[in-house]
């Protein structure tokens, strides 16, 4: 009997191939899609989340909460009042144009995945992610700090035009102070000494805070923020950090993340670190300096430029257009008392409304560049504001002077910052020329205007009632 014959298959083994990780995964900061949000913050085993957004102050506000509730489509709300209330936490009065909402109504929080990030200096595993704000309808709420800069945005997106902007925020490193009778002083630095004034670029300043500044890099790489520079500057303590070039919003963001960033390595440290225009009498103040381009959307050319290099029509009209309407918007970049005691004669920051080339005691200053580069510098914004509404102010002037075709003075060769000061010299002052600008009013909205001007007025009103040293030196005894 004939043996049977088996048929044998070979049966090849399949191969497994895993699903590719999202490379949102393995980014510091931001996601696309909701999908990639979860899988980031489980990834990162992330317990708690903050969800925040600047008030009109640049303040974080906002809600924390688990991570699972935020990734289950919560709707996060906040009371509209919270955008008009002053520095000091109170409510001014009604006017005729500052309104409170009746009813006090909810307006949303609505999360921008592309700035989610860990927050690094908290103990449990904690993320953050700014939001922007809308109304019950789902419409943007024009008044909030970052719609203002995206509506300003949106007119240049209209022209084909796309803006470019690098922040220099500088700021004092103080010893804790916590009675406010008291004035500043530096901290001791590693040397056991407290550094003094006139160490402007020097490296043996900044190493005097040399675990300090590592936890600030530290901090800011666990963000994917990106710092291009960092030096010393001319007060005691004081430093500036100089930030890459780029997208408006992205670099607002960046400057509202760092100023929490910095203040949060400092307190570790056990010293302050202050935003302050003017924190110490006699020394220098702190600016938030603005370089500002403009590129052609499509090509990505700078507009600023002629394509022979030389200097277009666009590049002077965007100055006269800073020289004409940067004053009136002053208040946006110097928004408190304290402001204006940086922006006074004999101090370095500029006093005028001229501009020149690579010259520094200009307020708008055209650095050395090549053609694509070219760029104007503005360098009355001081480092308390908000840098939302101080970038959108800045841009809002450039651009009316480009749609109106506006033409600046010659440029100043010499010194600029002597003679008389061509700028508001105080806060209310400052107020009232955007109050009463009708081309401001277009571009920001009558309600913005009127409820920016109103929490001013009410935080000019709570710094009268207190009474300084000059009064008790002076008038004591003399009066």
């Amino acid at each position: 009997m004939a043996a049977r014959k088996t048929n044998t298959k070979t049966v090849k083994a399949q191969t497994v191939v895993p699903p590719k990780p999202s490379p949102s995964l393995s980014r510091a900061r931001g996601v696309s899609t909701w999908k990639e949000a979860a899988e980031w913050l489980r990834a990162r085993g992330i317990e708690d989340i903050e969800c925040i957004t600047p008030d009109l102050a640049g303040v974080a506000r906002g809600k924390m909460m688990p991570t699972s509730k935020f990734t289950s489509n919560t709707s996060l709300a906040l009371p509209s009042a919270i955008f008009r209330h002053t520095i000091s936490g109170e409510y001014p009065d009604e006017t005729e144009e500052f309104r409170y909402d009746s009813r006090d109504s909810d307006i949303k929080l609505v999360p921008d995945l592309s700035t989610l990030s860990v927050v690094p200096w908290e103990t449990d595993p904690t993320a953050q992610v700014i939001c922007d704000i809308v109304d019950t309808d789902g419409k943007a709420v024009r008044y909030t700090p970052r719609n203002v800069l995206k509506h300003v945005l949106g007119l240049y997106k209209e022209r084909g035009w796309k803006p470019v902007v690098a922040p220099e925020i500088e700021f004092y490193l103080v010893a804790k102070n916590d009675d406010p009778d008291y004035p500043l002083r530096p901290p001791q630095g590693r040397s056991g000494r407290s550094i003094q004034g006139g160490q402007g670029y020097s490296i043996a300043g900044i190493n005097e805070f040399d675990e300090l500044i590592d936890d600030i890099y530290h901090f800011s790489a666990a963000q994917g923020l990106e710092i291009d520079t960092l030096i010393h500057e001319e007060g005691p303590a004081q430093l500036e950090i100089n930030l890459r070039h780029g997208d408006p919003i992205e670099l607002a963001d960046q400057v509202f993340l760092f100023k929490r960033t910095i203040r949060e390595a400092a307190l570790g440290h056990g010293i302050y670190a202050t935003f302050m225009a003017k924190p110490m009498q006699g020394q220098a103040g702190s600016a938030m300096h603005i370089h500002q381009s403009v590129v052609d959307a499509k090509s990505g050319k700078n507009i600023f430029s002629n394509p022979d290099g030389s200097a277009s029509k666009e590049f002077f009209h965007f100055i006269g257009g800073m020289q004409q309407y940067v004053p009136k918007t002053l208040v946006m970049m110097a928004p408190y008392v304290n402001s204006y005691r940086r922006l006074t004669p004999g101090m370095a920051a500029p006093v005028n409304n001229a501009w020149g080339n690579d010259n520094r005691t200009t307020a708008f200053r055209v650095p050395v560049s090549d053609a694509a580069a070219r760029r104007v510098e503005n360098r009355l914004p001081s480092s308390d504001a908000n840098p939302y509404l101080a970038l959108a102010a800045s841009l809002a002037a450039g651009y009316l002077g480009m749609m109106k075709g506006l033409e600046p003075t010659p440029p100043s060769d010499g010194t600029a910052n002597e003679g008389s000061v061509e700028l508001p010299r105080g806060l209310l002052e400052g107020v009232a020329l955007l109050e009463n600008e009708p081309d401001l009013r277009e571009v920001f909205g009558d309600e913005f205007v009127g409820m920016y001007a109103g929490v001013k007025r009410g935080e000019f009103e709570t710094f009268m009632q207190v009474i300084s040293p000059w009064e008790r030196e002076y008038l004591l005894l003399n009066v």
